[in-house]
């Protein structure tokens, strides 16, 4: 058997102490040298996404929809590879499948239009809840946002229009929208904890607030925009001792309780403070701060000024003062983020499903990929360290390594072999990970940030020359002179 040395925060351990939970199999010898990240990767999908617990998971949630030929686990597994982006299509992973799958591509299609929501949000609950507790033991803490709370930033994703395949769809041109969901990040964590997907796309996001208050725990701190700034939803909030962070809607009326006064300076801008009232149905009220943030250049939308509402405490242990308040407020950008990267490196939003359910499904799909992505990341902090980890390695460049080396690696090592991962105790699973992580080179993942881009220069248009030779117009360029050594 080949050795591996564990790497953990606190330095390098001798292999002889974790011999168990970091020997592995020769056969990964070559891919763990090759590509580490790889194999942290299929190993991370072989504990969390085993066939054995997906279908088990189905089974608990599952409604109207059941088992014939087709199981649930073989669903995801091609929705997988096409959310991945090694597959192009469903029909392709299909095709491509490496067991024949038992029933014909239009019954996998079947299957995909009756996948009901709420199996699609166990899903995402299920791993996240099993990722929380692996990332924790992992050692790569991230420094909290706002010690003393769980920090929840919450937010809407609408899938973006799909093609016009079904029958329905095609006597209209305007977009088809299969459907949309509120997400929530754990901010700490950088991990997809719950969803709560619709398949009406033209819903108001708030519609759906009933369904988040369940969720909430005391202590939580949840951060949100102003389309979630209802009193019901703050009431709730309150209520379950619970805190948030919102920016306030224009139909809030807030009645003043106090002086405003002018707290300091934050980058971007003047903060200013008062204590409001706001009331609600049934003679309920809050009393919350409002902060103001007078901004030195506009939003997009051309606001200079942005009021905030909360309810978090400014004095005491767990005292949070205006500035800081506007400065989580801007956390909630994370999670615009998270959005960006499950549509930049995961095919998220697939536009050939057009049914609200299969599309759902594909969506969730992504934010559970995105969640082995963060365990990993996890994993990586407790080996090299949180800073080095999130300063330098970038998830386009994992992503890319993931897409280029895994399928020759998942063809040179058969599927027998890493249901090993699935079945190790969490001490071990961990173990092994950060010994993973300590043997991946991180210069093949490092980020390249861009210096701040030029202003564009005004262009040109002649009607009578519509197109310009590139040659031509290089030929013209002043030489640049060359620096003496």
């Amino acid at each position: 058997m080949a050795e591996y040395t564990c790497v953990r925060p606190g330095g390098v351990v001798a292999a002889d102490l974790c011999k168990e939970a970091c020997m592995l199999d020769p056969i990964f010898q070559r891919s763990v040298d090759h590509s580490a990240i790889t194999v942290m990767a299929a190993a991370a999908l072989a504990r969390l996404l085993s066939p054995r617990r997906l279908d088990a998971l189905f089974e608990q949630f599952r409604q109207g929809q059941y088992v014939h030929r087709l199981l649930f686990s073989t669903v995801f597994e091609l929705m997988a590879t096409v959310v991945a982006g090694t597959r192009k299509s469903i029909h392709h992973a299909y095709q491509t499948a490496t067991e024949p799958v038992a029933v014909s591509v239009v019954a996998v299609y079947a299957k995909l239009q009756g996948i009901e929501t709420a199996t699609s949000q166990a899903l995402v609950r299920d791993v996240g809840g099993e990722v929380a507790a692996l990332m924790d033991q992992l050692g790569g803490a991230l420094e909290p946002i706002a010690p003393g709370y769980q920090t929840r930033i919450l937010d809407g994703n609408c899938i973006a229009a799909s093609e016009h395949r079904i029958k329905e769809l095609r006597r209209t041109a305007a977009g088809a929208l299969p459907g949309k969901s509120l997400v929530v990040l754990d901010a700490d964590r950088r991990l997809i904890r719950d969803v709560f997907p619709c398949e009406d796309g033209h819903a108001q996001e708030r519609s759906l607030l009933d369904q988040v208050i369940p969720t909430i725990a005391r202590d939580d701190l949840w951060i949100d925009d102003r389309n979630f700034c209802t009193f019901a939803f703050l009431h709730a909030l309150d209520q379950r001792q619970a805190f948030f962070i919102t920016r306030q809607h224009g139909n809030m009326v807030c009645e003043p309780r106090g002086t405003r006064r002018k707290v300091g300076q934050i980058e971007g801008g003047t903060v200013y403070e008062q204590l409001v009232s706001i009331r609600g149905n049934h003679g309920r009220q809050l009393q919350p701060r409002r902060i103001e943030i007078h901004l030195e250049r506009a939003t997009r939308d051309g606001d200079k000024v942005i009021y905030l509402l909360s309810n978090l405490p400014s004095r005491g242990p767990r005292g949070v003062n205006a500035r800081r308040v506007a400065e989580l407020y801007r956390r909630r950008w994370t999670i615009e983020t998270a959005f960006q990267e499950l549509a930049l490196h995961l095919n998220s939003e697939i536009n050939t499903l057009g049914y609200p359910q299969a599309a759902l499904f594909g969506f969730c799909v992504a934010l559970v990929l995105y969640n082995a992505v963060a365990l990993m990341r996890a994993a990586l902090r407790g080996a090299h360290g949180a800073r080095k980890i999130e300063e330098e390695v970038s998830n386009y460049y994992i992503a890319a390594e993931l897409e280029t080396t895994s399928r020759g690696m998942m063809i040179a090592i058969p599927e027998a072999h890493w249901h090993v991962f699935g079945t190790m105790s969490p001490d071990d699973f961990v173990a092994v990970m950060l010994m993973l992580a300590g043997k991946v080179n991180l210069r093949h993942l490092k980020k390249h940030p861009r210096g701040p881009k030029k202003p564009q220069p005004a262009r040109t248009y002649d009607p009578a020359h519509p197109h310009v030779a590139t040659a031509r117009l290089l030929a013209q360029r002043q030489p640049r002179k060359r620096r003496t050594m």
